[in-house]
């Protein structure tokens, strides 16, 4: 599960509406992560790292157009996810796995990057997200797919009411995750389901039955929704009896939006700003694992883990080694799941090409601080709001290489309180942390990027099967530009 929630969003995380029961049950039944992490501040980078276990800066979702820049596969976005990666679904295929992809993908939606050639069998949902809608004369409306062809477009064929938030899609993403494991557990086979869903991203959406259901308005009605069906899937895998045989982790792909709180936005908790951010809030997530007989009910984790772990974990519960011919950055979480162990390991915080932070054991450095720029601010784009900590949540792109600004995240969850250059706490801390830095930038080999180029003329005007359906649209002429990143 991958989706745009916060830390504080889950009732097993403190939430106080206790609107998550499912999710709540799932987290009672299993292990709670307290310190798991995204491998970036935004949606594709971190979905990129996800299925190649490699940090973005690596597998090429970033831009150097701008130092330190977010950026993410919009519609004009030329790049996406290179020949040259391998994800978790190809190598699973070696050993018999079925995969499909439900809901957003993400990673480029021109021809090449198309999932079901990146190792998945089948496919239903966007290669964007659902903003819009749009006009489809200077914007095409985001397809739909199934599998190979698109189906429709989201907006004319897949509703979605603005005024009332109503849409049915998560209804349609569930029931695509039953039938798919349904028709894998009667034909005996092995499957990976990435379930993808993206209804508490702005803007949000839920089904008439969850309408106006919430204490938390739109945004809480989707959250419902989501556990809902996180509650009927993990059903369905013990009624069909494979519960036993069947990993589940939930996460997000990013912290809550908060430019779109308070209305359409979730809590980061204790933590600092959110989404775009290197903070806390904009990369820790919920994360939970769920295999009964397996994973001991009721755990809790303080391992340091990633989005990136989910690769080399999965592999290893297929029985397959990572590929050895290039870095891999997640680390296989079994013995931590199972056994309780505590493996060490540093978080790496990259926004762009920039690494601004690290976290090791309950110390992070930031190496770098940003927020937006005053120009962005002044526009009313705050991803902090209401939580300016003087110096640390900068509208200048400040560097701190040489005095790292230190926080020890156990004493102060939200990064408010600096440490004192001066004391040996100080001094010790930042030291381990040099070493690891210059170690991980010894063997960085950075990706192409593929985040630089934009072309209105690659946008969603003529999917695959868009003649089928009459919803072929006539695309500009090609006039590649650098992207504008201004976060």
């Amino acid at each position: 599960d991958l989706f745009l929630m916060g830390w504080g969003d889950l009732g097993a995380f403190g939430e106080p509406s206790k609107e998550t029961p499912n999710l709540d049950q799932m987290a009672a039944e299993g292990m709670l992560f307290l310190d798991f992490y995204t491998a970036n501040p935004l949606c594709s980078p971190s979905r990129a790292a996800l299925l190649t276990g490699r940090l973005p800066v690596r597998n090429g979702f970033y831009t150097t157009n701008g130092h330190a820049r977010n950026a993410y596969t919009p519609q004009d976005i030329v790049g996406g996810i290179p020949d040259s990666e391998l994800l978790l679904p190809e190598l699973l295929k070696k050993a018999g796995y079925i995969n499909k992809i439900i809901g957003k993908w993400h990673l480029g939606h021109r021809p090449q990057f198309h999932p079901l050639k990146h190792g998945f069998d089948e496919w239903f949902g966007s290669p964007n997200c659902h903003f819009g809608p749009y006009d489809s004369r200077e914007r095409p409306n985001i397809p739909v797919y199934r599998d190979w062809e698109m189906v429709g477009r989201y907006y004319e064929d897949f509703k979605i009411d603005l005024k009332t938030g109503e849409a049915n899609l998560t209804q349609l993403y569930l029931q695509e995750a039953l039938d798919f494991i349904s028709k894998q557990q009667a034909s005996q086979q092995p499957f990976f389901l990435y379930w993808a869903i993206d209804a508490t991203h702005a803007p949000v959406y839920a089904s008439k039955q969850f309408l106006g259901t919430s204490q938390r308005g739109l945004y809480g009605d989707a959250v419902r929704e989501i556990d809902d069906s996180v509650g009927k899937i993990l059903n369905h895998l013990q009624q069909l009896g494979i519960s036993e045989n069947t990993f589940v982790f939930f996460t997000s792909d990013n912290g809550a939006a908060l430019i779109s709180a308070p209305k359409q936005g979730g809590s980061n908790g204790p933590f600092l700003c959110g989404k775009q951010t290197t903070f806390e809030g904009g990369m820790r997530e919920p994360a939970i694992a769920w295999w009964p007989g397996h994973i001991p009910a009721g755990g809790v984790s303080h391992q340091l883990g990633s989005v990136m772990d989910l690769f080399s974990t999965s592999l290893s519960l297929a029985g397959l080694q990572p590929p050895s011919d290039r870095q891999i950055d997640g680390i296989d979480l079994l013995p931590v799941i199972l056994q309780g162990k505590l493996i060490d390991r540093p978080i790496f915080y990259y926004r762009g090409n920039e690494l601004m932070a690290v976290r090791a054991g309950l110390y992070k450095a930031h190496y770098w601080t940003w927020s937006n720029s005053w120009e962005e601010h002044s526009k009313g784009i705050d991803f902090c709001p209401g939580q300016s900590v003087s110096g640390v949540t900068t509208h200048t792109q400040e560097e701190h290489t040489y005095l790292p600004l230190l926080f020890h995240l156990g004493r102060d969850p939200g990064e408010k309180f600096p440490l004192s250059f001066a004391s040996e706490e100080y001094q010790q801390a930042v030291e381990r942390i040099s070493g690891l830095v210059q170690q991980h930038r010894a063997t960085l080999v950075p990706g192409q990027p593929q985040l630089n180029v934009c072309d209105q003329a690659v946008m969603n005007w003529s999917p695959p099967g868009c003649e089928k359906l009459g919803k072929c649209l006539k695309a500009p002429e090609s006039d590649p530009k650098k992207c504008s990143w201004p976060h």
